[in-house]
């Protein structure tokens, strides 16, 4: 008996990859156009030995942010930050970006002033200007998108695919700080460390261009879905598996005096929260001191946290070697039981 391919009807039940899924295989691939769809950014044929960068993020309020958390100041930066961190991930030089706004009309232009501020104020920072947008009107909430350039010489760029099995696995900074700063949030916070992770991050654009450009790492990805689902891109990417050490997962003292004083060693939001903007990479395990050596001299944390299998999935171990149950990795905007982890900004600047 033939079997029959299930045929979803709803958007919710395809889920989100499923949806890029859909949408990708419908795309032509073009010499032009060397990375498509699937990795942090696409990749387009540039000038003078360099190819071109671009990238989309869209916030969209009650999804990503409800304005209840923190001032569009920092909204502004975090708009920004989550584009410049994804050129970050492919060792790219960010340029230029476009900004779109769908605005309430009872938004207030104190709030646009303020969001913008701290948008170029952020871009100041990296060398990026803003060259144009759109806006329009919303007759819901507001919502931003921003679409980012950026270039990289050919042959630099570091792409999701490209792990080997024997292969070490590194992160930089600490994970686990902005899911646990949106839970602070979430209990009436308002200051500290894991709270200002999550409102404003850091992209990794200086560590990201220093890696391309030392030639050490063989795949990348940014951490915004969750430490298991963004290596499981790179597992899937390129063809296999990981394991992970739990005990060697790099945590800040404010997100380890939160689990010690829980009197347990839950790691779910440093394995499973997302938006730590982290770079999340693998190189062969010859080059641990040139990657140590560099980031040393950049002032960066960085650890190695596990390694490229040829087993496909990623496992996660504890101290003694025991397979430990992972958290439910990443977030699906269409999931019928989804639950955004996403910034919930309050203040309602409306007028």
């Amino acid at each position: 008996m033939m079997m029959q391919r299930k045929t979803c009807r709803h958007i919710h039940e395809l889920g989100e990859f499923g949806l890029i899924s859909l949408i990708s295989g419908k795309v032509r691939p073009t010499p032009a156009v060397p990375v498509s769809i699937g990795d942090d950014a696409a990749a387009f044929q540039w000038q003078n030995g360099y190819i071109g960068l671009t990238t989309s993020d869209m916030l969209v309020e009650g999804v990503h942010f409800d304005l209840s958390f923190c001032d569009p100041f920092r909204l502004g930066r975090k708009s920004l930050a989550v584009n410049l961190s994804d050129i970050a991930a492919m060792g790219g030089i960010p340029r230029w970006f476009l900004l779109s706004l769908a605005i309430p009309a009872k938004l207030s232009v104190g709030f646009v002033e303020l969001f913008t501020s701290g948008m170029l104020g952020l871009a100041d920072e990296y060398g990026t200007a803003l060259v144009g947008g759109d806006t329009c009107a919303s007759k819901e909430g507001l919502v931003i998108s921003i679409t980012l350039y950026g270039e990289q010489q050919e042959g630099r760029i570091i792409r999701r695919r490209g792990a080997l099995p024997g292969e070490a696995v590194f992160v930089t900074g600490t994970l686990g700080d902005a899911a646990l700063g949106l839970e602070f949030l979430r209990k009436g916070s308002t200051d500290g460390r894991c709270i200002s992770r999550h409102l404003d991050p850091s992209p990794r654009v200086r560590e990201g261009l220093a890696l391309a450009e030392a030639g050490l790492a063989t795949a990348m990805i940014d951490i915004s879905d969750g430490l298991l689902s963004d290596l499981g891109h790179i597992t899937e990417m390129s063809g296999s598996g990981a394991i992970v050490h739990q005990d060697r997962i790099p945590l800040s003292r404010e997100f380890a005096a939160h689990v010690e004083s829980l009197r347990n060693s839950d790691y779910s939001l440093a394995l499973g929260g997302g938006e730590d903007y982290e770079l999340l990479f693998t190189a062969p395990a010859r080059n641990r001191e040139a990657i140590g050596s560099l980031f040393a001299e950049l002032g960066t944390p960085v650890t190695e946290i596990g390694e490229i299998t040829s087993t496909p999935g990623v496992h996660v171990l504890s101290a003694e070697g025991k397979p430990i149950p992972a958290p439910k990795a990443g977030f699906d905007h269409f999931s019928t039981t989804a639950r955004d982890t996403r910034s919930s900004l309050p203040v309602h600047w409306e007028e």
